[in-house]
């Protein structure tokens, strides 16, 4: 009888070989029990805890998102795969403000908090959603108003403390159009809605929000120079969500959001996964 003697690091493409196949056999019989256990799961989570809704508000992150401005665009290659190395993995190029992400308040105030600094209790809030999506439809310069919010709250409740306000302007409909969702003009001028400073001066004095968030490209409109919303809010130390995706898939009133932000190492602001319960 012939023994193989070779060692580890004599045989090294043998060694990961079988090693490699051992662990696809385990992760394939592993999988398949967890996607039959997975089944049913989301039912019986929701159920569990006595939630009736649920809306993931994330775009997926995509290199053909619309980016603020064109050329802002990620790029992304193969860094190993499975045929070649055992396992699959990307690298990706990405400026922080891509997608659905958050606004920290270092965004636009020097010395201002930055990512790693925002705190988990101010990632999950009670959310309102404010929808302008009919005013938008026919004046895309249109912003959120002081109007608006106390016609919500005649329609609904009060804006409640520390709360998240959304708002619903319909233009998700436009994100696989990058022009059509800038609002691009033939001068090259953006026009999409926002929040105006007035109403995100009454937030905060008045309720005390924690947060903005909108399904546009930016927290002022597309046709701000001076990006006036930002300094209000981030200069009161709260912070902005833009690119939120399914605000129609929410309830007025009642859901609950929470904001998985990245905590980038020294970031002023970066993607997060967003999404709602009621």
């Amino acid at each position: 009888m012939m023994v193989d003697m070779c060692t580890t690091q004599e045989c090294p493409s043998q060694t990961t070989t079988s090693r490699v196949g051992a662990v696809t056999r385990r992760a394939a019989l592993f999988g398949g029990a967890l996607v039959a256990a997975g089944a049913a799961l989301p039912a019986t989570a929701a159920q569990a805890h006595g939630r009736r809704g649920l809306a993931d508000l994330t775009y997926p992150l995509t290199t053909s998102f619309p980016a603020f401005s064109p050329g802002e665009e990620p790029a992304r290659r193969t860094f190993v795969t499975i045929e070649n190395d055992g396992y699959y993995m990307q690298e990706w190029r990405i400026l922080e403000h891509y997608g659905t992400h958050v606004d920290a308040p270092g965004h636009f105030v020097s010395g201002g908090r930055l990512a790693t600094e925002i705190r988990i209790d101010e990632l999950v809030a009670p959310v309102v959603v404010v929808d302008i999506a009919k005013r938008a439809a026919r004046d895309p310069d249109t912003t959120v108003s002081v109007d608006d919010l106390l016609a919500y709250e005649r329609r609904y409740d009060r804006i409640p403390r520390g709360a998240a306000v959304f708002m619903h302007s319909g233009w998700g409909a436009k994100v696989g159009d990058p022009a059509a969702y800038r609002g691009t003009d033939a001068a090259g001028g953006l026009h999409f809605p926002g929040f105006s400073p007035d109403a995100c001066e009454w937030l905060l004095r008045r309720r005390g929000i924690g947060s903005l968030g909108v399904d546009t490209l930016s927290i002022d409109p597309g046709n701000s120079a001076t990006f006036d919303t930002h300094l209000v809010l981030l200069g009161a130390d709260r912070y902005g969500v833009e690119n939120v995706a399914n605000l129609h898939r929410l309830p007025r009133h009642g859901a609950t959001v929470m904001v998985g932000l990245i905590p980038y190492e020294g970031g002023s602001g970066g993607q997060a996964r967003v999404f709602a319960t009621w």
